[in-house]
């Protein structure tokens, strides 16, 4: 277990150095369209304000590639988490040199400031082992907190290589329950342990897959890399998605889990559609009999009954991608109806972790996030957790 900011002493006056997440939707008049990240983060900064530390916090937002865009500016942002904080937050210019010196100097214990877009600097992403860049942030902190779980997959200056200069180097609240909640799903399961994995492709979730069959004990595939398993096993499934060079990966996968005694479990009907964009003809046919000219959309109605069947008798659900082609409303249900299982086997206690991108904006359109035991924060941070790969920012923090 990594330390957090519960096992620091005594930091009343110091500077906490906290990168945070708040890489936000913004609208064309820079006005915060969902502010999930922001009120995720609110818990480690009301902690260090409870300490008497001043806060000063590093993040990113978009892509600016190490180029000063001023549509990549976190101003509105600190203008944003000034009102979610109901107090005034500091927007400091320039992240480092003489001009963060001066900006910073008189910041008070309990105050709040957030630096410009670390992202400027192309030394943030720089590959190489140059510490220069984290030498000059370090100078801005007494300690270090990282609290910015959607980014720990990223080895950057401020995620990981400031936290190797810069100590103590801990996890805040959010990076604590992150790593918490998917290390008991994952390592410690109350079971019997059900993985629902969907998405597109095979491809990008083979290290899901293969990680995951050593620790569940049913393993649901559903969305778009279900017709790969399909094909391999000789089904028709006429312009649905797959990816023929994966179909060996796809036996070899089944091979495994038969090996293990994993159940896998994958949908026998699916609604077909004849145009993507669902105003042509919806029908729904065996997921191995889809006929020339449909491709399979979504979950029918009896898989949705199978997949609610195996949840409902699960005590641990982890749940990374969604079955279906759930961003068009008509191609939603076979989604809705796991989501809707996964919350009915939590109120009757089963611990439910969703993880990552699509499951999280499936789950949130549909439910609320208390719904479920946890919903995790980071994409494509928690797809590599998942697949058990080491993430850079949780391994620069101290052990406990």
């Amino acid at each position: 277990m990594k330390k957090s900011i519960n096992d620091l002493g005594d930091v009343k006056g110091k500077r906490a150095l906290v990168r945070v997440d708040v890489n936000v939707p913004l609208d064309e008049n820079h006005n915060v369209t969902d502010d999930t990240r922001i009120q995720a983060i609110v818990p480690t900064i009301r902690a260090l304000q409870e300490k008497g530390a001043k806060i000063i916090l590093m993040a990113h937002l978009g892509r600016p590639k190490g180029e000063w865009k001023t549509e990549f500016t976190l101003e509105p942002v600190a203008k944003y988490m000034s009102k979610v904080l109901g107090e005034d937050v500091l927007f400091v210019k320039s992240p480092v040199g003489e001009g963060a010196d001066k900006e910073l100097a008189g910041l008070k214990d309990g105050q709040v400031a957030l630096l410009e877009n670390i992202r400027f600097y192309k030394a943030e992403e720089a590959k190489d082992d140059d510490m220069t860049f984290a030498e000059e942030l370090a100078k801005l902190g007494d300690f270090y907190v990282n609290d910015a779980f959607g980014a720990a997959h990223r080895k950057h200056t401020s995620t990981a290589k400031v936290a190797h200069i810069l100590k103590p180097a801990v996890a805040g609240l959010l990076m604590e329950k992150e790593i918490r909640c998917l290390s008991q799903a994952l390592d410690n399961p109350t079971r019997p342990f059900t993985a629902v994995v969907g998405g597109a492709k095979v491809s990008s979730k083979i290290g899901v897959l293969e990680n995951l069959i050593d620790k569940v004990d049913n393993l649901i595939i559903g969305g778009g890399m279900a017709y790969t398993f399909v094909k391999a096993n000789g089904g028709k499934i006429g312009n649905s998605i797959c990816e023929d060079d994966q179909m060996e990966v796809a036996k070899a996968i089944e091979k495994k889990a038969a090996d293990k005694g994993v159940k896998i479990v994958m949908a026998t009907d699916v609604l077909a559609a004849d145009d993507f964009s669902g105003n042509g003809t919806n029908k729904v046919v065996s997921i191995n009999e889809i006929p020339d000219g449909f491709e399979g959309v979504d979950a029918g109605p009896e898989s949705q009954k199978a997949f609610a069947e195996v949840i409902k008798n699960s005590k641990t659900i982890l749940m990374n991608g969604p079955v279906g082609a759930f961003e068009n409303p008509k191609f939603a249900e076979g989604t809705k109806a796991v989501l809707q299982a996964i919350v009915d086997a939590t109120k009757n206690g089963a611990v439910s972790v969703i993880g990552g991108g699509d499951s999280v904006s499936a789950a949130k359109k549909y439910f609320k996030a208390e719904d479920f035991t946890h919903v995790s924060t980071g994409g494509g941070a928690s797809l590599e957790f998942i697949e058990g790969k080491v993430l850079p920012g949780v391994a620069a923090l101290d052990d406990k």
